[in-house]
């Protein structure tokens, strides 16, 4: 039988940052459908969680069945270098022409939201004293980036994203907290407004890196999910066409949404070779190597544009159906880009119409104000729900008909 000492009895030894975590959007959806029942009969359309629901390509899982062997050797934290130019052809074919060297501005990660939290965590440097360091982060926003900003001893501050554009207001911030800020969080596409940065935001964002000398995170793990050949900027190319360098910008990209692949937890960042010399020493240490078969199965992945094209078609059809219902009803357009509709409710309640929905239609959707904070401009993500177009095409056609139904004036 297991007996504590009696100077641990009663004291909390684990870290006290944990403390400050908040609920995750799921589960405070779980939280507030307590009690509320789907109707009897009536197959659920889940469309709350952007988990991708199109098969894997099977050039990907011929590459990981074929590599299954390679299980018996460790791998090395900074991957393959077969994977690590794969990366960066992918970056050169993608982005213009972008050139990276792949030995030391590419790191294979486990994919963008391990990357993300471990990387704040890693460029933080916490005061026993005075002031925090700050995150700056749009709102709303991905809630790993407040989970990592507080569990390395920072100081989370948001810049709302309001309507039409969708992008961060940066001028809301004040300067005491500009002058503190270490990393400036920018995620474009958008989640979960699957609104894109132009060359113009990516400007505004430079001139602010040069003088308050922040690092910049590039969140872009929706950048291939767009329409009509639009292919959205990214924060590295963007530094190219501006000609500027690496110096200070980190991207961050993963294969699940591009590739349909979310349980391969596979990416990589690219960007400033001295940082990712830190965070590479940090992985060391923190025991974020890829498995090999895995890394087999990303290099297939990263050379195979086909599935690529494939995925995105899916998703243009389902798009092209499913707004244009919608629109008779409800104040939405086709986003810039990502699998996500940004949907203004038309009473503004959001957790009643969630609530609705489901009650009513077994139709699950996300409460935009689970996906931000409060702040004095208010909350954006209230009057705001989040639908991820994830299921087969007959069924967000048939929940967004259902919809119509239910809200048509």
């Amino acid at each position: 039988m297991l007996r504590l000492l009696p100077e641990f009895i009663g004291r909390n030894i684990m870290n006290p940052l944990l403390n400050h975590l908040k609920p995750y959007p799921f589960a405070r959806l779980r939280e507030a459908m307590q009690g509320i029942d789907a109707p009897e009969g009536v197959t659920p359309i889940h469309l709350q969680i952007g988990e991708p629901k199109h098969p894997t390509p099977k050039v990907i899982t011929d590459a990981l069945t074929a590599s299954l062997h390679e299980l018996e050797k460790y791998p090395l934290t900074a991957g393959l270098p077969e994977l690590r130019q794969a990366c960066a052809e992918w970056v050169a074919r993608r982005y213009d022409g972008l050139s990276l060297n792949p030995d030391n501005e590419i790191l294979p990660v486990l994919g963008s939201r391990e990357a993300l939290f471990s990387f704040i965590q890693t460029v933080l440097n916490p005061a026993s004293e005075g002031p925090k360091p700050v995150v700056i982060s749009p709102n709303p926003f991905y809630q790993i980036y407040e989970g990592a900003t507080i569990l390395g001893g920072g100081e989370i501050h948001f810049a709302n994203c309001p309507a039409p554009s969708f992008n961060p207001d940066w001028s809301s911030l004040p300067e005491d907290v500009w002058q503190r800020t270490k990393v400036l969080i920018v995620c474009s596409p958008n989640n979960p407004s699957g609104s894109v940065l132009q060359l113009e935001d990516w400007k505004e964002i430079f001139d602010l890196q040069d003088k308050y000398g922040f690092v910049i995170a590039s969140d872009e793990c929706y950048s291939e999910i767009y329409f009509d050949g639009n292919k959205p900027i990214g924060g590295l190319q963007a530094a190219a066409q501006l000609g500027r360098g690496t110096r200070n910008i980190i991207m961050f990209t993963s294969l699940s949404k591009r590739s349909n692949v979310p349980g391969l937890r596979s990416g990589f960042v690219a960007g400033d070779a001295e940082l990712l010399k830190n965070f590479l020493l940090y992985r060391t240490y923190h025991g974020s190597a890829m498995s090999i078969p895995v890394q087999r199965a990303s290099i297939a992945a990263w050379n195979d544009e086909e599935h690529v094209i494939d995925n995105r078609r899916l998703y243009q059809e389902k798009f092209d159906r499913v707004i244009p219902i919608l629109q008779q009803a409800f104040d939405v357009k086709l986003p810039d880009a990502s699998f996500y509709i940004w949907l203004k409710v038309p009473d503004g309640d959001d957790l009643a119409f969630t609530r609705n929905l489901w009650q009513k239609a077994a139709i699950q959707v996300l409460p935009g104000r689970f996906l931000a904070r409060d702040t004095e401009q208010g909350n954006p993500g209230e009057g705001y729900v989040r639908i991820a177009l994830v299921a087969d095409v007959e069924s967000c056609v048939k929940a967004a008909e259902t919809m119509v139904a239910l809200y048509h004036r």
